[in-house]
Order: C-alpha cells, then sequence, then structure tokens
C-alpha cells in the first residue's frame, strides 16, 4: 500500500484580503471639497472608512477631521503619508497619519503620592489603556514596592543636597536612553525646566489637581479651601514650558460645600485625578487629539 499524502489544512489568505487600520488627523483652514477629497483618496488607494468626524472653528475658520479606515496591507504606513501629501499640499494642511492600534512605549513620573500611579499601572497591566511601561522614574524611593510589584521597572532619580540641575540633567538622560513615545506625569511634584518641557512637546501628559487655569501651582485644594469654592476639580494637559499652561486635554469637577475642609477636598480630588488622567492617557493613545495653537481638539 502506497503512503497516504499529508494534507495541509491551513489556509493560505492572500495578503490582498488582509486589512490593516490607520488613524488620519487633519487641521487646516476651512473651505469647501475637503471632505469630498480626503473621503475620495482612501476610496483611491483601496481603503475603507470606518469611523469619521469633523469639527469646524467658525471663530478662527479652521476644519478638524479624524478618520479611521482600513487598507490593504500590503500598504505601509510611510506609503499612505507620502500619497496623502498631494491632499494636504491643496489645502494647506497640518495632518498625521498612523497605524492602530498603538502601544506607545512609555515612562510614568511620579513623586510621593500614588493614587494616579497605581491607576495607570492597573489600566496598564490588565490592558485598559494600551501603554507598554518601559519604567516608573521617582525623585522618591517610596513607590518602588508597588511598582516592582507590578513587574516595571523603578528608577529612582533623587534631588541630592538641593542640587536640581543635576538631578534634571539626570532625568532628561534617563528618558532620552529608555526610547519613549510617551511620558506621563502622574503627579511629579517637581518643576520639569523647559529644555525637557520642549524636548517632549506633545509628548508628555501631567494631572493637575485643580480645574485649570484656576489655582495654578502648588497647594490647590487649600488655595480652593482658602476662596471657598464650590466646584473642585482636576485638569490634565501637554507640558509646555510656562507652569500648568499647555492645552487642556480632559477635565471634570465635583461639588463641594464649606463643611468640606482641605482634606476631604483632596480626598475627592484624587478621584478626579485618576479618572481625569486615565480619560486624557486613552485619547491620546487612541490618537484623538489635535493640538491647535494652545487648545486642543478631542474627537469622541
Amino acid at each position: 500500500m502506497g503512503s497516504i499524502p499529508i494534507v495541509s489544512t491551513t489556509v493560505s489568505t492572500p495578503s490582498s484580503t488582509v486589512s490593516h487600520t490607520a488613524v488620519l488627523l487633519i487641521s487646516c483652514p476651512d473651505r469647501a471639497g475637503i471632505v469630498a477629497d480626503v473621503a475620495g483618496w482612501i476610496t483611491a488607494v483601496g481603503g475603507n472608512i470606518e469611523d469619521a468626524e469633523q469639527h469646524r472653528d467658525d471663530q478662527d475658520a479652521m476644519f478638524f477631521q479624524r478618520v479611521v479606515f482600513t487598507h490593504d496591507s500590503g500598504q505601509t504606513v510611510a506609503d499612505l503619508r507620502s500619497a496623502f501629501a498631494l491632499v494636504a499640499a491643496k489645502y494647506d494642511m497640518t495632518y498625521e497619519l498612523n497605524a492602530l492600534p498603538w502601544r506607545p512605549r512609555t515612562a510614568i513620573l511620579v513623586s510621593k503620592t500614588v493614587h494616579c500611579l497605581s491607576d495607570l499601572l492597573t489600566r496598564s497591566r490588565y490592558g485598559d489603556l494600551g501603554l507598554d511601561v518601559r519604567g516608573v522614574v521617582s525623585n522618591h524611593n517610596d513607590s518602588r514596592q508597588l511598582v516592582e510589584a507590578f513587574g516595571y521597572d523603578y528608577h529612582h532619580v533623587p534631588v541630592i543636597d538641593g542640587a536640581r540641575e543635576a538631578q534634571e540633567k539626570s532625568l532628561s538622560s534617563l528618558l532620552d536612553s529608555m526610547d519613549l513615545d510617551l511620558v506621563i506625569l502622574a503627579r511629579y511634584m517637581l518643576v520639569l525646566p523647559g529644555s525637557i518641557a520642549e524636548r517632549w512637546h506633545g509628548r508628555m501628559i501631567n494631572i493637575h489637581h485643580s480645574f485649570l487655569p484656576a489655582f495654578i501651582g502648588a497647594n490647590p485644594y487649600r488655595q480652593a479651601h482658602d476662596r471657598g469654592v464650590k466646584i473642585i476639580g482636576a485638569t490634565a494637559h501637554y507640558v509646555t514650558a510656562d507652569l500648568d499652561e499647555g492645552p487642556i486635554i480632559e477635565q471634570d469637577v465635583s461639588r463641594v460645600t464649606h463643611r468640606d475642609d482641605v482634606a476631604e477636598l483632596t480626598r475627592r480630588g484624587r478621584d478626579l485625578e485618576t479618572v481625569v488622567l486615565a480619560r486624557a492617557v486613552r485619547a491620546h493613545v487612541e490618537r484623538r487629539v489635535l493640538v491647535f495653537n494652545n487648545r486642543t481638539v478631542v474627537f469622541g
């Protein structure tokens, strides 16, 4: 009896049928024809639009759009960027075209307060945010045990004998060596120098424990208590060289009364901070944020 031939049950799928997902973010002066030309270009390159959202700013006569589309795997993102350049030139567009999903290589900076850090670590470990956490950096050693329990690297970069400049240089070198896409300040309580803020422009997110622009700087809950406010809040924003004045990504508030002391305001504020920071990071990771001047358009 002859041998029985072995037949493979693996089905080969032609590369042309495999789809990848890309996201296109556009900002440009508003004029007729933009939506039609963008959609036409996606069709021309064999793409299929899955989601599109746009916004027209009447005051500045600007147009903003986010389009998610699938495309043939034979086309790289670099190919698509190059191909879209002609459309962009026609409308004087600023644009970004990237692949989805995105797992940005991320460092989290923290000082002593760990509620935002622990929330980010939990969300990252269990896939809620899609971060590739490369390490946690702190000017204190308080959170080392927490971070290492999650299996992440911990870097202690202290300020020794008040030598802030030396600490800042060490921090900057460390961040550069980690090959990062994103830096998150999860209650990092040292003011960063302009050189670091500029180096990570548009790639560094901070959580401020106040509803900015109110109560900039230190001790905002004490400031809020002393003013007798009825609403407290938290703000996540991109870091710039101007303290707490970068483009705002996400905010939320909670009502308070005269019965709430500073400790109670702080407790409520911490709940807000964790949620607001997570929302802002998610919007950035999902590439839903467009920055125009010093403000943002955040698509839903």
